[in-house]
């Protein structure tokens, strides 16, 4: 029995991952990453019917990978400030920006969208499991105090999403 978890929580990892291609490439387009539209619309499209529903990742194996944009990124991409670092109950960690971004992030997504709130809701249940059990598989790599390293490694991630990876390292001056 356990030989299918694997397979099983891959699928339902790229079945939300196909699902926010949605909001990536709307991102992209309020970025103006042509670019990125075309080739993040494409994944979509492949995984969606090859992938059937995005189960598998059919996209990347033709060399579309995963980009990852949100809400708080495209404000960040527009100059608007990080503000404090939160820590929001449920939702884990966010800075202002970001926790302002989750309501078109939302809204964008098209879970949000479905009529029966009961089914809504066990969909976000599942994503949000599914999410937890990606981050609890790292948690075995935090040293020392648990709540700087996971801060830190927030506020670097998002930097690094926000600047495309083009990070400035202040360091290199020496």
């Amino acid at each position: 029995m356990s030989g299918y978890i694997r397979p099983l929580q891959r699928g339902v990892s790229n079945f939300f991952n196909n699902l926010d291609d949605i909001n990536v490439v709307l991102n992209d387009l309020l970025q103006l990453k042509l670019r990125n539209v075309i080739q993040d619309s494409g994944r979509f499209a492949i995984n969606t019917t090859i992938g059937i529903a995005g189960i598998f990742d059919v996209a990347s194996q033709f060399g579309l990978y995963k980009n990852h944009e949100d809400f708080g990124q495209t404000l960040g991409h527009c100059g608007v400030p990080t503000g404090p670092y939160l820590m929001l109950p449920i939702l884990g960690t966010s800075n202002v920006r970001d926790a302002i971004s989750l309501i078109p992030d939302t809204l964008m997504n098209p879970v949000f969208w479905i009529d029966d709130s009961e089914t809504r809701f066990y969909i976000y249940a599942l994503d949000n499991t599914n999410t937890r059990l990606y981050y609890m598989a790292a948690e075995s790599l935090i040293k020392g105090d648990e709540y700087s390293f996971v801060r830190d490694a927030y506020i670097q991630r998002r930097e690094y999403l926000v600047a495309d990876g083009e990070v400035y390292d202040e360091w290199d001056e020496f």
